[in-house]
């Protein structure tokens, strides 16, 4: 299949003083010892990703591990550093903010870990919001909030409320809302972190079929290894900025190359990664 998204030697320097950064980067410093000394953080160091069409790429590691500053990097809602992201290779780092809105609007879309749905407006009106500021009809943008409604199994409450919802059914009314511009790629902050563990399933078995009724890329970040062991196609863990260990999720999850990816599992009950088989 065809490369949909590749990132070549990203970085994400956060502070100040990033040449500083970049010079001790390259004596081999860590990102401990190059903020104590400049202030700066390292978010995200050297990551080189190729994703293709289609897939489930699961980006997976602790608090501060990088994850979520690498997710925010693919649709440049922070700026790189440094490095390439490429969406069907065109650069999106260096593109113009007009550019960078088209591919927002036809090619990706982003599902953050919790929603703050509007309360005094409908389902339909808060799927359909973004639509609206894109300037679209209402009866357009409604045909096309319902459909997205549809695909995750909520088009029966598209007249209700917020708060007449549970957790998870909000959090699938942002899925919707990411899917209202029929996006080639998802990106999925982690969307069941808040949830509890049925909820959770559900979630993610709604991305998956996702992906397979209409082809949908996804990108997920967890920090939860029973999420990846059951959705990836391929597999990242990030730790301190860095990628640490890539593959299928058979090959990191079973036979990990960092020690520090080794620890993870170990220290992960035997059940947690068999949780959604």
């Amino acid at each position: 299949m065809a490369i949909k998204l590749e990132v070549k030697n990203l970085y994400k320097i956060f502070g100040e003083h990033p040449k500083q950064a970049f010079e001790l980067l390259k004596q081999g410093l860590d990102k401990e010892h190059i903020f104590e000394k400049t202030g700066a953080t390292v978010g995200v160091q050297d990551a080189n990703l190729a994703i293709e069409e289609g897939e489930i790429f699961v980006i997976m590691g602790l608090s501060g591990s990088g994850k979520s500053t690498l997710v925010r990097l693919l649709n440049r809602l922070i700026e790189p550093t440094r490095g390439q992201v490429l969406i069907d290779g065109e650069d999106i780092a260096v593109i113009s903010d007009q550019a960078l809105r088209e591919v927002r609007r036809k090619k990706i879309s982003m599902v953050f870990q919790s929603f703050a749905l509007m309360p005094h407006m409908s389902v339909i009106d808060n799927t359909a919001f973004g639509l609206e500021l894109a300037g679209m009809s209402k009866a357009e943008r409604h045909e096309r909030a319902l459909d997205a409604l549809k695909q995750v199994n909520l088009e029966q409450w598209a007249n209700s409320y917020p708060d007449e919802l549970s957790g998870g059914m909000r959090q699938r009314v942002g899925i919707a809302m990411a899917m209202t511009f029929n996006p080639e790629l998802l990106l999925a902050d982690e969307p069941t972190s808040a949830l509890d563990v049925t909820t959770q399933a559900q979630i993610v078995r709604q991305m998956m079929e996702l992906r397979d009724d209409f082809g949908t890329g996804i990108i997920i970040v967890t920090h939860n290894i029973g999420v990846a062991a059951y959705m990836a196609d391929q597999l990242i863990v990030m730790h301190h900025g860095k990628v640490v260990d890539h593959g299928t999720r058979e090959e990191v999850l079973n036979n990990p190359t960092s020690d520090y990816t080794k620890k993870l599992l170990e220290a992960v009950p035997e059940m947690e990664g068999k949780r959604y088989v």
